[in-house]
């Protein structure tokens, strides 16, 4: 008898956005056409500046190193100083990712997790960070604090995600909250990522353009008490410069992590291509294009705003990041429905774990015609 040949490949669940096909099909016969409002992807032109430094850096004839160059970690560092109140980074604990999607899936992995490591993450998340822990054979655990964890389970933690400001929540964790679970992570031996991508895109009391405060760093010398050991800062160009298409993002932290990283990531050709490098170089260094798009997107969110509430959803925290995070008060993909019968699609808070249950997440990444067709509908039902 002949056995059947095994499978191949990893036994990873299903890409849950193939289950949005038929509600962008239901939007999709609107009169006015769809208004996707379902995921995060820019939709606005990438800054002339930018796209300059990736042509002129085009001739790139030699292997990029995986480190990054000396120019590109220095303006990370200074980026740090100027943008984020985190003076003093050491170009060398910098490293060029591409992306931070591929960062979060395997960094689990390349720091040596496996089976019986558990990785904890926040309640209502992106679910790449479940995936990571998977890819490692480690266990992913959801939790905002590790006082909700037993001590069996707290003993056996080695990675810590925060997200802030969160995806798709928009919460934001202030120092206080920032100093206490690095403080706690340290008193396990715990390694702390934080997930900063929408940083620059704070609202009311974290929109530094309109008084407010600029959202911290797990890095600010508020939260590490001056040190940096087992901490790591994550961030994507992606939102704030429209760079989505390059995969242009940079992890940042303990030299020890960074400098194991780096070291992996070359055995495994896990390399940021020179032109894009440079791209980022010179985007992290012009705050203008930044603060303009985020004019845009604030303006976005505040027409989008009161048409939701209009059509009876609550918004829950969006405090920043470019999502509303909404109930109707009934099952989430009841919700949906009723926004794809308007013509909207919108993301199922379900995507985001069991806490995220009858929400949905609305992003304001529509063009100004797109959002303004969604207020219109959104209006004129209810």
């Amino acid at each position: 008898m002949i056995s059947a040949a095994p499978a191949f490949g990893l036994n990873l669940p299903d890409y849950p956005w193939e289950a949005m096909a038929p509600y962008v099909a239901k939007a999709s016969e609107h009169p006015g056409g769809a208004v996707n409002l379902s995921i995060g992807t820019p939709v606005d032109p990438t800054p002339q500046l930018v796209r300059e430094a990736l042509a002129g850096a085009a001739d790139a004839h030699g292997y990029p190193t995986v480190h990054g160059t000396e120019a590109l970690r220095e303006a990370v560092s200074d980026w740090f100083a100027s943008r984020r109140g985190v003076p003093g980074i050491d170009p060398r604990d910098v490293l060029p990712t591409i992306g931070s999607k591929e960062l979060v899936a395997w960094l689990p992995f390349l720091l040596g997790l496996s089976a019986g490591d558990v990785v904890v993450r926040p309640t209502v998340a992106y679910p790449t960070y479940d995936i990571g822990a998977m890819l490692a054979g480690a266990t992913a655990i959801a939790a905002d604090s590790l006082d909700e964890l037993d001590l069996a389970t707290r003993s056996r933690v080695r990675l810590i995600w925060i997200n802030s400001p969160g995806n798709p929540t928009g919460n934001v964790r202030d120092v206080e909250s920032l100093r206490q679970i690095v403080a706690q992570a340290r008193e396990i031996g715990a390694v702390v990522a934080s997930d900063e991508c929408y940083a620059e895109l704070g609202w009311g009391e974290w929109d530094a353009q309109r008084g407010g405060e600029a959202v911290p760093s797990v890095l600010d010398p508020r939260v590490t008490g001056g040190s940096t050991d087992g901490l790591l800062c994550v961030y994507s160009l992606s939102k704030q410069s429209n760079l989505a298409g390059y995969r242009a993002a940079f992890v940042a932290g303990a030299s020890s992590i960074v400098a194991n990283l780096v070291n992996s990531r070359k055995h495994a050709g896990m390399i940021v291509p020179y032109p894009v490098q440079e791209a980022m170089r010179i985007a992290l260094g012009d705050a203008g294009h930044v603060l303009a798009q985020k004019d845009l997107y604030r303006g976005r969110r505040e027409r989008l705003l009161p048409a939701l509430k209009n059509f009876g959803l609550e918004i829950h925290e969006s405090k920043a990041g470019l999502y509303l995070w909404s109930t109707a008060g009934e099952a989430t993909w009841d919700t949906v429905q009723r926004f794809a019968d308007l013509g909207i699609v919108v993301g199922p808070g379900v995507f985001y774990g069991d806490a995220g249950n009858g929400f949905i997440r609305v992003a304001l990444t529509g063009t100004d015609e797109r959002i303004d067709a969604a207020v219109e509908r959104l209006n004129t039902t209810r």
